[in-house]
């Protein structure tokens, strides 16, 4: 799935002959080959909500209804086009409403409650290879609450080209078709998004 790699003249076809085939299947009615295509797609998507949203109840809301709609809407996917692109363009758009809500009710949901009092839940993500090292611990822990500040201080569109180019790894013509947008515009927006996320972290790198 690395067409973008390819020169123009010899870029290979958008899906290979093996997905192009389950997907025709899908589009048919097999439920077999529908819930091959999730399982091909189901982690990225999951990864893809979860660094946007910061919650897993979130993200799992996201993983279901973008599910649902390509049930529903696969019949309308042309196979000279990526699937991927298609269907990571469902999960950002799911993820930027959500985004655009939580903005209106001043959420931070990636706080949470716990019997020692509040708790970001991506702590737990490093706190293992932390607890021998307290000042490794607290200086992880300031700069993954600088990088969520800021993050939520960017514009949606500059959080949603910064996290999928950094944390999901897409290159910048992916994101550009998965926005709806051009490769250029990608890239404007990663540069912005960088220059904030640089002046915010001037004292840590």
């Amino acid at each position: 799935m690395n067409s973008e790699a390819a020169p123009a003249m010899n870029r290979p076809s958008p899906i290979d002959a093996d997905e192009a085939a389950l997907i025709r299947a899908a589009q048919k009615g097999d439920h077999e080959a529908f819930e091959r295509l999730v399982h091909a797609y189901d982690r990225g998507v999951l990864q893809i909500a979860m660094n946007l949203l910061r919650s897993p109840d979130d993200a799992h809301d996201i993983y279901q209804e973008a599910f649902l709609r390509v049930f529903k809407n696969l019949h309308l996917f042309r196979l000279d086009s990526s699937f991927s692109t298609w269907l990571y363009r469902i999960v950002t758009n799911l993820c930027l409403d959500q985004m655009r809500k939580r903005k209106t009710r001043r959420e931070e949901s990636s706080i949470v409650e716990t019997e020692d009092g509040p708790r970001d839940r991506l702590d737990t993500v490093a706190e293992g290879r932390e607890l021998g090292d307290p000042q490794r611990s607290l200086i992880s822990r300031q700069l993954r609450s600088r990088i969520n500040r800021v993050l939520d201080e960017l514009t949606d569109k500059e959080r949603l080209v910064f996290e999928l180019r950094h944390y999901q790894g897409m290159r910048l013509r992916a994101i550009g078709e998965t926005l709806g947008t051009s490769e250029e515009a990608a890239k404007m927006c990663l540069f912005r998004a960088t220059q904030k996320m640089r002046v915010a972290l001037g004292d840590f790198v």
